[in-house]
């Protein structure tokens, strides 16, 4: 078992990756002209957000996203840091942002070659510096992935971050990045092309039923959620 993750994470992985991106693309651009042209009228003329992100063995690539938020948006508030009901994110965006959907343009960072269709998330660097080294080390041993369990367990981020009363950068360092960095560690040592189908089961899964936590259930061994984030 283990030489044959071995070898899906070398060999088989990329090939999977770009032929799901592709067959993805192709299906999904008439959606993806629509929701373009909307964002063309409803917000400030601008359609993809470009940002750099930490990648692969941590490098520094540019993530593709729908705009969702006004310009200079990591200059304002509160950063990088996203609240529930932030007042930097568009009307639009608000349902883009909630469905995901704003995520899809990474199926081109999946074609170009630096995102896995699974993965452990892409952080700003302003953030994957508050993870502990130990982690940071470790993180990006294979490609950052357009969902992944961060995704999946961390749904919520947004208003666990809003419900606390203090530095909101603080918190995040303290209480979410460790977990965090503890579940994409998970990750990497249970990389299989079986856990990669149950994430992208578990990822539709909690965008139809937020409040589910079948992926405790589901997903073997995974790192048990600390009491204050429950």
């Amino acid at each position: 078992m283990k030489k044959c993750n071995y070898l899906y994470k070398i060999y088989f992985k990329r090939i999977l990756d770009l032929f799901m991106a592709i067959i993805i693309l192709i299906i999904l651009l008439p959606f993806l002209i629509i929701v373009a042209l909307v964002l063309k009228l409803t917000g400030e003329n601008h359609i993809f957000y470009f940002q750099d992100r930490v990648g692969h063995r941590n490098s520094i690539f540019k993530i593709w996203k729908f705009a969702t938020m006004v310009k200079n948006s990591p200059k304002i508030g509160t950063g990088s840091l996203t609240l529930k009901n932030d007042p930097r994110i568009l009307p639009f965006g608000r349902f883009l942002r909630k469905t995901k959907i704003n995520e899809l343009p990474q199926i081109i960072n999946v074609i170009i070659g630096n995102m896995s269709i699974v993965g452990p998330r892409p952080q700003m660097e302003v953030d994957f510096i508050k993870f502990p080294k130990k982690i940071q080390n470790r993180i990006y041993e294979s490609m950052p992935g357009v969902t992944g369990i961060g995704s999946i367990v961390f749904r919520d981020e947004e208003k666990w971050i809003s419900s606390f009363k203090g530095d909101k950068h603080l918190y995040y360092k303290k209480y979410i990045a460790p977990y965090k960095g503890e579940l994409e560690i998970w990750y990497q040592n249970n990389l299989s092309l079986a856990n990669d189908l149950k994430i992208i089961l578990l990822t539709i899964l909690v965008i139809l039923y937020p409040e589910t936590n079948l992926q405790y259930k589901i997903l073997k061994g995974l790192p048990e959620k600390p009491h204050h984030l429950k």
